[in-house]
């Protein structure tokens, strides 16, 4: 009994937090199959996102830096950004640019949830450890999954020749930001709390941003105000 709630608290968090960005969006909600596909896409990553970081860790001696900005971050967002290009960036679903930031959550969601199994499993973590991974690296691949979706649905919906520039930015500032996260984790280790926080802090308060700006670009908004206007 208590297995299961340790693995029902590591998969809670990532669909809960999937489900509050999935009601987020305000005009033109995405199909749920669409949005589950591509969480199931971050569940699978994780294993070639694993191969290739312990190929790394055997090619590289490397120290904190290249451990937290190229073997663990760099890594997991490429990987992130790669499938999202190839898979999500021209399909006819992506049609403004909120959606952006629904499926770079759902994906990055599904990498830190199996993520999150995978440690309750092997390290017969506690319902409390779980809880405060749930408020940081569960919530940290949310809000690098806003990052990345935010840029990505300026650069679909950008005009003239700035698109590969944002399309850039989308993957870079992600991968900077969970850099620093992992960085922080991986030098501090008895005053980590004092850098984590302040760092959550700043990417909660420019994600919800992120999610009003993109949702008061929608092309839709338009349509929803003359549809009250009409009523």
């Amino acid at each position: 009994m208590l297995v299961l709630s340790v693995i029902t608290s590591a998969v809670a968090p990532g669909l809960a937090l999937l489900t509050y960005f999935y009601l987020k969006d305000k005009y033109d909600q995405e199909p749920l199959h669409m949005v589950v596909k591509v969480f199931l896409l971050g569940l699978l990553i994780v294993f070639p996102v694993m191969i290739i970081q312990r190929g790394l860790v055997l090619g590289l001696n490397g120290g904190p830096y290249v451990n937290s900005f190229l073997i663990s971050a760099g890594v997991e967002e490429c990987l992130k950004w790669f499938v999202l290009y190839h898979m999500i960036y021209n399909h006819t679903e992506f049609d403004e640019p909120y959606d952006g930031i629904l499926y770079a959550v759902a994906i990055s969601l599904g990498f830190a949830t199996i993520e999150n199994v995978m440690y309750a499993w092997y390290s017969h973590a506690s319902i409390g450890a779980m809880f405060l991974r749930a408020l940081l690296p569960v919530s940290g691949h949310a809000m690098f999954g806003i990052i990345m979706g935010y840029h990505m649905g300026r650069a679909k919906f950008s005009q003239g020749v700035r698109t590969r520039s944002i399309l850039l930015i989308s993957l870079l500032l992600p991968w900077l930001w969970h850099g620093i996260y992992d960085f922080i984790l991986s030098t501090t280790a008895n005053y980590w709390i004092w850098f984590i926080i302040p760092l959550m802090a700043v990417l909660w308060y420019g994600g919800m941003g992120k999610v009003t700006k993109a949702n008061n670009r929608s092309p839709f908004r338009f349509l929803n105000r003359e549809e009250e206007v009409n009523l």
